[in-house]
């Protein structure tokens, strides 16, 4: 063959990164040794798989082509590499969770991972839906866990767990005394606290609202469920996130539940990979911890987890 493994490796974490600079760091190189091994690539096969935009690297028509099945080379190298050596364990995993997915549940499950296979490795990122979906199409995530709809081509969803919203406000808001259940016209009478626009929880919001025809009070925008929660706590307006965040707020009464049945805040967590990403044991094996955590339930506050703040 005339390319090199270290190549390959090179090419992929370039495109991950678009800098030869960001490349080097991931790979431990210099950055000299990082664009030797990018230029004698595209000189052996005197080609080019990026285009130069200044500084930028950017992948051309025959990059995107390339990259994909460089990838899997990669993966399928390090799986032989671990057969050759008789390890039992699995190499690196990098997940990305959406924040209710990612701070409620894909901890718990990271942790029983590594219990299981000590050498392995787990890099965690939580973000809202839309940046997970980005960085699951350039290849820089195994596997995506997310609340959102994903509509890529590029990437297959398989449904894991049935979530619900719910509208919820302070002890001391007056939808807290007002009768139940609480009509869509009383609810919009009142400011909103919510998640921000790309995120999965805003989607499922303005999907179920999508029928009315007023004005949503929006008072705050906020990227961070705890944020919301406490925000709503203070009496400034109410709020509507997963029910799983609130399981324990709605315990001890810091919070309060407003059942709105006009609205359907129903929604599904989701498995997302590319489908031209090699499934490794490893992603094999995450799932099924998921599956095992919400086998036999039927929406996500119903999982038996430990105390959650």
């Amino acid at each position: 063959m005339k390319y090199t493994l270290r190549q390959m490796e090179t090419f992929v974490a370039v495109a991950r990164h678009e800098s030869v600079s960001r490349a080097a760091d991931e790979l431990a190189l210099s950055q000299s040794a990082t664009s030797t091994a990018l230029g004698e690539l595209e000189r052996q096969f005197d080609t080019q798989l990026f285009d130069r935009i200044g500084r930028a690297l950017r992948l051309n028509e025959l990059g995107q082509v390339v990259l994909p099945h460089a990838v899997q080379l990669i993966e399928h190298a390090r799986e032989i590499e671990s057969l050759l050596s008789r390890q039992t364990d699995f190499g690196p995993l990098q997940i990305g969770a959406t924040l209710t997915v990612g701070n409620y549940l894909a901890t718990l499950i990271a942790s029983d991972f590594l219990r299981r296979h000590p050498s392995a490795r787990v890099r965690l990122s939580v973000h809202n839906s839309a940046i997970i979906v980005d960085q699951l199409t350039r290849y820089e995530l195994d596997l995506g866990l997310i609340e959102g709809t994903v509509r890529h081509p590029d990437l297959l969803v398989e449904p894991w767990v049935e979530d619900e919203l719910v509208v919820f406000c302070a002890p001391g808001h007056p939808l807290a005394q007002a009768a139940h259940p609480v009509s869509l016209d009383e609810l919009m009478k009142h400011e909103w606290i919510l998640r921000e626009p790309g995120s999965g929880t805003r989607e499922t919001v303005d999907q179920a609202l999508r029928h009315y025809t007023g004005e949503l009070r929006v008072r705050l925008e906020l990227e961070h469920t705890e944020a919301i929660k406490r925000t709503v706590e203070s009496g400034l307006g109410i709020g509507c996130i997963s029910r799983l965040a609130l399981r324990e707020a709605f315990r001890r009464g810091s919070l309060i539940p407003v059942e709105v049945p006009e609205l359907d805040l129903r929604r599904q967590f989701q498995f997302v990979t590319h489908r031209r990403k090699h499934v490794t044991a490893g992603m094999r094996e995450f799932i099924a911890l998921c599956r095992q955590m919400t086998a036999g339930v039927s929406r996500s506050d119903l999982i038996s987890l430990p105390f959650i703040p």
